[in-house]
């Protein structure tokens, strides 16, 4: 495991790529000539996901050349051998927002080593926001609009599942995966519900502004570097049994203190 000198580079070189990928997908934000395709999965990928993901390789390998990589649109090397470092991308999260020119969507990038996301970057260009984090080493977001540079971070102190603020993403997967009365069960058991989805909610249960948030469906570049913001602000990342890791096809996030309580209603 690096060290907290090591580990501070590679969180230094993950917020200088998220520098350049936002300078990507800002620029091809809203494009007229922005070309949106279907991927085999139906979900649409645009030109600004592939040119975002090759330069951030093209990065990666420049700075970490013996480093691994996995991007959602170029795919790569899925199975690290113990103590291999691999960074994890997704380009674009939130790529049907993009291409419908809302903002709500970001650049992820982790650093995963043997086997545990130790760097997040989650940095969200159309909205002046970004949070990032380092193993041990807290979790921090900046603002645009508010003029902060760096402030520390941390999850709600909500305790009672009755006073919850809970975001989950679409119905309609919850729907075809045929769990829907899970998440029913817990929006009839907390004080409010929204569907922010993607990366959004992730960051916002780490800011202490929601105290859980249900994906249903996610893969490891969706989760990776959240993961870490997560963590180190205080808050916990699961899939529905309780296992912490990023690759079970879903996740649980919450504050800590609330984690149990929506396990027991949206578990498995």
């Amino acid at each position: 495991m690096p060290d907290a000198s090591a580990l501070a580079a590679d969180l230094d070189l993950a917020r200088r790529i998220a520098d350049a990928a936002d300078a990507v997908t800002l620029g091809r934000f809203r494009a007229s000539d922005l070309v949106v395709e279907r991927k085999p999965d139906r979900t649409p990928v645009t030109d600004a996901d592939v040119a975002c993901e090759d330069e951030v390789r093209r990065l990666i390998a420049a700075e970490r050349p013996d480093d691994a990589v996995l991007g959602e649109e170029r795919g790569g090397q899925t199975e690290p051998t113990d103590g291999a470092r691999r960074w994890i991308v997704d380009p674009i999260d939130g790529t049907k927002n993009y291409s419908r020119g809302v903002p709500v969507f970001a650049t992820l990038l982790a650093l995963v080593v043997g086997g545990e996301p130790v760097v997040g970057v989650v940095s969200a260009p159309a909205l002046g926001r970004r949070w990032w984090a380092a193993r041990g080493q807290r979790a921090f977001t900046s603002d645009v609009a508010r003029g902060i540079d760096a402030a520390p971070i941390g999850v709600s102190a909500v305790s009672d599942l009755a006073d919850a603020y809970v975001s989950t993403t679409d119905l309609e997967y919850w729907r075809g995966i045929g769990t829907q009365d899970r998440w029913l069960a817990l929006t009839r058991k907390t004080w409010e519900s929204r569907a922010f989805g993607d990366f959004f909610h992730h960051v916002l249960v780490a800011e202490g502004l929601l105290d859980a948030a249900v994906e249903p469906g996610a893969s490891a570049w969706d989760l990776a570097a959240p993961a870490v913001v997560v963590r180190e602000a205080g808050g916990r990342l699961t899939d529905f049994t309780g296992a912490e890791r990023i690759d079970g096809g879903e996740a649980l996030v919450t504050n800590g203190r609330l984690h149990d309580a929506v396990l027991g209603i949206v578990g498995r």
